[in-house]
């Protein structure tokens, strides 16, 4: 049965059949082009180019009438059809409909294949059907804004990082008096990373860890374990071989038995209540939640420290919304949910920040049977059964057509937070000006609030210190799992003399 599709497939590919239907029919994209910017699939030699991955799919639209130009696919070699939009309208529509409900989409496993090898296949991101209802339901509570913005919880953040970022402040000042400068030149991502894992296993898990373990063992585990699961996404058999005869082996087993000791520490506070396992209510076993706190650990560290980073980034080359969001938390001495949710200006830096560089680039759907979507401007596709779908989001942010000056005001690919305004004024609600940052639908991420709040403090905390100045005039991105500054925020730092 499975030869006849492949055969029936193959044959339409040959005959050039479009095996979408409905009126916003996307574009067909050839497997070989002259002059493309990159292969349209991920290949060993291309991989740690998603972005390009993506660009490619989009290569010689101009031509396309309607909503190919945004809708495209690839068909060929019998295998089912890859679908790539950066269609806000079927963006949304996809993700509304994904679910375990029969004939909604699915989460496309295929990217993540590597991620659940690493991690567990039972996990949160990894799981389909009834497994990740009944593990979204689990998480729903503590993961909530309710019950993650109570006073008492919030300030517990806070404190937390602000012992941390004593201690950076006073390295940083003797520093800058032996070389006798103004200021000191470095890559604030490793930073961040640390204080973005402390934040999450000393305060939400409520476990036990120096700092300096964090930055000179766990951080380097998770960022090695997170590398090899895109490779092994990738290649897995050509890099199983290659460690093999390069001794990687080795060094693998040593990050995985780290990976694994963060995750004890992590459980440990689970039988004495600690941290917010207080609210976290389910008789499953400690064994059975490993996957979801590997995930938790490598994937919250991960896109967290990918929104921070992007916010600062783009704050080091804004000077004026840097002064901004300055007048605005100096005068914070505790960071409560009242200051926080009242800053504009920073909420304004945070969403602009999600809408121009999200940290999840793109949301993997796959369709398991002919399935219609039908956007809010009533227009229709028709998905076929088997399709692998990406859902781009970084191209999506940053066409003119859906958020450039004619809507907002401001061009779509430049970091522009007043533009929020303008889309306030001219009475557009959040539900037409999707950016996506965390998804959308059912399978939104659940972190939201835990990033936000951490990014947030994160973000704060720094320009109330510094002032902070980008080294490089520009900084495109770094993808993987996630995006970043691919310069790791290299910046010169300025201690403001009011900071403490």
């Amino acid at each position: 049965m499975k030869f006849q599709i492949w055969i029936r497939r193959l044959f339409r590919q040959i005959k050039g059949v479009n095996p979408f239907g409905g009126d916003c029919l996307p574009s067909r994209v050839p497997l070989f082009s002259l002059g493309r910017p990159a292969a349209p699939i991920p290949l060993p030699w291309n991989y740690k180019e998603p972005i390009r991955i993506f660009e490619a799919f989009y290569f010689g639209t101009a031509k396309e009438t309607g909503w190919g130009e945004h809708n495209r696919y690839l068909y060929s070699a019998g295998f089912p059809p890859v679908l790539v939009t950066r269609d806000p309208g079927i963006i949304k529509a996809i993700q509304a409909n994904t679910g375990d409900k029969p004939g909604q989409f699915d989460r496309d496993t295929s990217p993540t294949a590597g991620i659940a090898r690493a991690t567990g296949e039972d996990s949160l991101l990894y799981a389909n059907g009834a497994i990740w209802r009944r593990q979204k339901s689990l998480v729903a509570k503590p993961f909530s804004r309710s019950n993650l913005f109570q006073p008492q919880k919030f300030q517990g953040f806070e404190q937390t990082f602000r012992k941390t970022v004593k201690k950076r402040l006073e390295l940083l000042r003797s520093l800058q008096e032996a070389r006798g400068e103004r200021k000191t030149r470095l890559e604030l991502e490793p930073e961040i990373k640390v204080v973005m894992l402390e934040m999450l296993v000393n305060n939400f898990f409520g476990g036990t860890v120096t700092y300096d373990e964090l930055k000179d063992r766990f951080v380097p585990a998770l960022v090695y374990m997170i590398d090899h699961m895109v490779r092994d996404t990738v290649a897995p058999r050509a890099q199983a071989i290659a460690r093999k005869f390069s001794g990687g082996e080795k060094i693998l087993q040593q990050h995985q038995a780290a990976f694994e000791e963060l995750t004890d520490i992590a459980l440990a506070g689970r039988a004495r209540g600690l941290g917010l396992w207080k609210e976290f209510k389910s008789d499953a076993s400690d064994d059975a939640l490993r996957s979801n706190i590997r995930v938790f650990l490598a994937g919250a560290m991960e896109a967290t420290t990918s929104f921070a980073t992007w916010a600062i980034s783009h704050l080091s080359r804004s000077p004026e919304w840097q002064d901004k969001v300055y007048e605005e938390v100096k005068e914070m001495d505790v960071y409560d949910p009242d200051d926080f949710t009242g800053a504009p200006h920073l909420n304004r830096v945070l969403e602009e920040t999600l809408r121009l560089t999200p940290a999840l680039y793109f949301f993997p759907r796959k369709a398991t049977v002919d399935t219609w979507v039908e956007t809010s401007d009533h227009r229709k596709m028709m998905i076929p059964k088997d399709t692998h779908i990406r859902l781009d989001v970084w191209h999506s942010n940053r066409c003119e057509e859906f958020w450039g000056e004619d809507v907002t005001g401001y061009r779509a690919d430049i970091f522009a937070p007043e533009r929020w305004d303008v889309i306030k004024e001219k009475g557009l609600s959040a539900k037409e000006m999707l950016h996506f940052g965390f998804g959308h639908g059912p399978r939104f991420c659940p972190g939201r609030s835990l990033g936000l709040l951490e990014v947030g403090l994160v973000v704060g905390a720094i320009v109330k210190l510094f002032k902070v100045e980008a080294v490089h005039d520009h900084a495109g991105p770094s993808a993987g799992v996630s995006t970043k500054p691919a310069d790791a925020v290299l910046v010169d730092l300025e201690l403001r003399r009011s900071g403490r």
